[in-house]
């Protein structure tokens, strides 16, 4: 797992490394939300760092808490370049930019399917392939259009460079990748980039082999998941145990309700 560290965008307080272990997330008695253990004040949540990833523990009875716009009243599944809203105050998780933008091409036959796609914003649910260079703007000529008036004609320009993209501003204005504006970056696998603050998408790698680190599984972040969902290792596999013990027991049951009749 990358080091991840929580950015407050207007400076509440300084940045703070999301090391393995349980991060409070509380409000101080100002009224601004402050994190870790020496902070004072009423638990909103928590960020809790393992094996499986970052995860946000809203406290019983909090309220207010959104990641990327949308409301979590449980457990959410955090990744790279989330923003996390708690008392209007904007949290962001960043990892820290990796690689100088060179990249071997690779066999471009042996290459697997790389693709950006929509979490957040206009293109939310839509895939764009990752071959030929991507055009991200305004203009009718964009290869990954944004129909907005405000949004720069062009504002980004995605290129394969093997099973990495490179990716390099031309708006002028910088793009965000896992949380940290940046003018030019090198994406991998699991990334998340926005345009405009609204415009999410994140690089995938489909044919990834499972287990791999670099493509992380499941959908949309956040995933918004319920603490019964959230088992020990082994617990799913008691399950058909249970029912094959059930069906054993109804056909004893059944067999001898038949030789008793008769």
């Amino acid at each position: 797992m990358p080091e991840l560290r929580l950015h407050f965008s207007n400076r509440q307080q300084p940045d703070h490394p999301l090391t393995p272990g349980e991060h409070r997330l509380v409000r101080q008695a100002s009224g601004i939300p402050g994190v870790g253990d020496p902070v004072q004040g009423a638990l909103l949540a928590q960020f809790c760092v393992d094996r499986r990833g970052l995860w946000l523990q809203v406290a019983a009875g909090a309220r207010g808490l959104h990641v990327n716009g949308r409301p979590v009243r449980r457990m959410a599944l955090l990744r790279a370049g989330d923003a996390v809203y708690a008392d209007g105050v904007e949290m962001v998780v960043q990892a820290p930019p990796v690689g100088d933008g060179q990249e071997e091409a690779g066999d471009p036959v042996a290459d697997p399917c790389l693709v950006l796609r929509g979490v957040g914003g206009s293109h939310h649910g839509r895939s764009f392939t990752l071959g030929a260079p991507r055009l991200v703007g305004a203009a009718r000529e964009a290869d990954i259009r944004i129909e907005d008036p405000a949004f720069p004609q062009r504002h980004a320009l995605l290129e394969r460079r093997g099973n990495r993209v490179l990716l390099r501003d031309l708006g002028g204005e910088g793009s965000v990748d896992n949380g940290v504006r940046v003018r030019e970056a090198v994406l991998s696998a699991g990334d998340q980039v926005v345009f405009d603050g609204r415009h999410r998408f994140v690089v995938e790698l489909p044919t990834a082999p499972a287990g791999s680190a670099a493509a992380p599984p499941g959908g949309t972040p956040p995933r918004e998941v319920p603490e019964d969902r959230v088992q020990p290792a082994g617990a799913g596999t008691r399950l058909p145990l249970l029912l094959l013990a059930a069906l054993l027991l109804a056909g004893l049951f059944s067999a001898l309700l038949w030789f008793g009749a008769g």
